[in-house]
């Protein structure tokens, strides 16, 4: 199975699941997207098409964090963690997990973990 056949896959996920998933104000998505080497979480509301709350694992804070230096999914559940706090913060304590065509494993369900476990409601 080539790369591009498997991102295609993934693509053809995120759209069926994007049909159902829809974020609004008072309950925003939560995206994760994953890379090779970073992962990223954004709070968004689809109504207004904005982002409210985002983390990375690339900001020079958490990359600097002792709890997730090195291995990667310690480095998912702090993102999860971060983002979490700022959406607490920010008023919002409830959110639509929108995994983006992902398999709900690994680094993914570490965000999920990490956001629950700071507060959010999913």
């Amino acid at each position: 199975m080539s790369s591009n056949s498997k991102k295609a896959t993934r693509l053809k996920r995120k759209i069926r699941i994007r049909k159902k998933v829809r974020g609004s104000t008072a309950r925003p998505r939560l995206c994760v997207f994953r890379s090779a080497r970073h992962i990223y979480a954004q709070i968004i509301d689809d109504i207004e098409g904005r982002t409210l709350f985002s983390a990375s694992s690339a900001e020079k804070d958490i990359l600097s964090s002792e709890e997730s230096a090195g291995v990667k999914l310690e480095q998912a559940k702090a993102i999860g963690k971060k983002v979490a706090e700022r959406a607490v913060a920010g008023g919002v304590s409830q959110v639509v997990f929108d995994r983006n065509g992902f398999i709900y494993h690994g680094r993914v369900k570490a965000v999920a973990d990490g956001a629950r476990e700071a507060g959010l409601e999913f």
